[in-house]
């Protein structure tokens, strides 16, 4: 496919603002690690916000979603909907002790809350693990999502895609090793209004195309159960529904089991960077929530309307294939200048996500190995030069992991299996004075163990088989937890000082516990964005009184959260 030269014109004028913003802020983030990786900890909540939910939008999101919506209906979607209920967890519980612990990553938490060498080797081990292993796999998973829509938009062959996603990333890795989080989040706002323009767009000329003739035209070309919200279970389910135990393993024990980017159990990972790059603890709530109703209620619906358009308009596709009737759908509905301003969004969300990736993996890399451990007297103009060379050096893993990623689905669920039963000592290190730095350590460990037994000596398949790992992981760490020493009581006495988190702790307080007004809250606010998701939803497919109903809900939920958080 060829591009006209006002689409040229676009993408060119996008790239040059990005490197100017780069540019802009590369004195501000080269003073300090501080700044590079928490742009000196003062963003407003609604620039945190909206870099929190660009993050997550990347060139893989809309097309993750066209492929569970092909093969499993809108009711597929709860492979990731359910993240909204850990997602809030951290909104109420959470934000607000990430932004008073005063730490540059969440993994340097560990040394706040545990003590001993058990705690330093948990705090290098996950400087690795995250930094590098599992931010390259989320890397080249992006990247791989954004070969496909190359692959559709250009006719590139397998075998040179890569060469173009090392182009890509090394004008990524340039502007946000110049800039640091500044730049980042600042990029991320003009690359979030453009990805969600493009993606509206996008979605009403696909729908009200001839080939599909409006919702009513594709409401009746595709068995009514694609259509549902929720799955239908039992031996008259049509096709497109996911299993009662697929939806139990989803909103039963994912969302607070499972470790996953984005939507960890407890915060943690760039939502934690972003909590703690606030001005202060209210601005870091509200941007949390933020993140939530935008991540959750507002973004999903262009990607799903096109998803389903996919389904009518590529049926040739194989289940592999499923993602790239998005890509498709882009090639062959978009005029001139459109194509240039689609293919920008798409630019714009892998860019947003890459750069934050980056940022957050190497702040692992040297403020909790490099600086920690290697180099403790390195002064911070050498840290922000290891920052940026380490930003090059992860780039160059990332895409020789790339070449490992097949399907966006199976690395998706990879990465939850793979974490699951880690969620549930992240949220309770917080609550409770007997879990040590032996406890995250088995439940860091043990999920791998628990997926090679299930996949390679078991039929059980994702998600039933999370009931398993989860299982497995949680009796593993709770035996680990009694069976070693707790926790320094020094070290403790300093984390419950500092942090003043509630829960069940040796040191009694005579402070108004907050627990009860915190958990409704937590409730009212998941009650609010799925109400605004499903409301949404029901407007597009024109059922009104559906509509009307979760509209009344929402409001009376954010009505309130508004009164909580407003009361103290």
């Amino acid at each position: 496919m060829e591009l006209s030269i006002i689409d040229w014109l676009i993408i060119i004028l996008f790239f040059v603002i990005t490197l100017g913003i780069g540019l802009f802020f590369t004195q501000k983030a080269g003073k300090n690690i501080e700044s590079f990786f928490l742009g000196g900890r003062n963003l407003p909540w609604w620039l945190a916000g909206t870099s929190m939910v660009a993050t997550t939008f990347a060139a893989d999101t809309p097309l993750l979603v066209a492929e569970l919506v092909a093969n499993n209906g809108i009711s597929g979607n709860w492979i990731w909907w359910n993240g909204l209920i850990g997602g809030m967890l951290a909104t109420f519980l959470f934000a607000k002790f990430w932004r008073r612990a005063n730490i540059i990553t969440d993994v340097e938490l560990i040394e706040l809350r545990y003590s001993g060498k058990a705690a330093a080797f948990l705090r290098g081990f996950k400087a690795v693990y995250l930094g590098i292993f599992m931010n390259a796999v989320i890397i080249a998973w992006v990247n791989v999502a954004l070969g496909s829509l190359l692959q559709v938009f250009f006719n590139i062959p397998a075998d040179q895609v890569i060469f173009y996603l090392a182009g890509a990333m090394f004008f990524v890795m340039v502007y946000s090793s110049l800039s640091g989080l500044l730049g980042v989040v600042m990029t991320d706002f003009i690359q979030f209004i453009l990805a969600m323009i493009g993606s509206i767009i996008l979605a009403v000329i696909v729908v009200n195309s001839e080939a599909i003739g409006g919702i009513s035209g594709l409401q009746a070309k595709l068995p009514a159960a694609t259509f549902e919200f929720f799955p239908t279970f039992g031996e008259t389910a049509e096709v497109f529904s996911i299993s009662f135990a697929t939806f139990l393993a989803f909103v039963g024990v994912q969302w607070w089991a499972s470790w996953y980017p984005g939507s960890e159990p407890g915060g943690g990972g760039y939502v934690a960077q972003r909590m703690m790059s606030a001005k202060n603890e209210e601005h870091a709530i509200k941007a949390t929530l933020f993140f939530q109703i935008a991540h959750y209620a507002l973004r999903p619906w262009p990607w799903i309307i096109v998803g389903l358009c996919a389904i009518v308009l590529y049926p040739e596709l194989s289940a592999d294939e499923k993602r790239l009737g998005y890509a498709m759908a882009m090639r062959d509905f978009l005029p001139p200048g459109l194509k240039g301003l689609l293919l920008v969004a798409f630019l714009a969300a892998y860019m947003s996500t890459i750069s934050t990736q980056l940022n957050w993996g190497t702040s692992y890399i040297i403020n909790d190995l490099y600086k920690r451990f290697l180099h403790p007297n390195a002064n911070q103009k050498q840290l922000v030069r290891a920052s940026r060379f380490n930003t090059f050096l992860l780039m160059i893993v990332a895409l020789i992991v790339t070449s490992q990623i097949t399907t966006l689905e199976s690395a998706f669920k990879f990465m939850i299996e793979c974490g699951a039963g880690l969620g549930a000592v992240l949220i309770l290190r917080w609550y409770w004075w007997r879990i040590n730095a032996w406890s995250e350590i088995v439940a860091t460990i043990a999920p791998f163990i628990a997926f090679s037994y299930t996949h390679f000596y078991t039929d059980l398949k994702f998600p039933e088989s999370l009931f398993v790992t989860v299982g497995f992981t949680t009796a593993a760490w709770l035996i680990a937890t009694y069976v070693t020493k707790p926790t320094d009581s020094k070290v403790l006495d300093n984390f419950y000082e500092k942090i003043q988190p509630e829960g069940y702790w040796q040191k009694q307080t005579k402070k108004k516990s907050q627990l009860g007004k915190l958990l409704a809250s937590w409730l009212l606010g998941i009650g609010l964005v799925y109400s605004c998701l499903f409301g949404i939803g029901k407007l597009i497919f024109a059922d009104w009184q559906s509509a009307v109903i979760y509209g009344l809900v929402g409001i009376i939920c954010a009505w309130g959260v508004h009164r909580l958080l407003n009361n103290d």
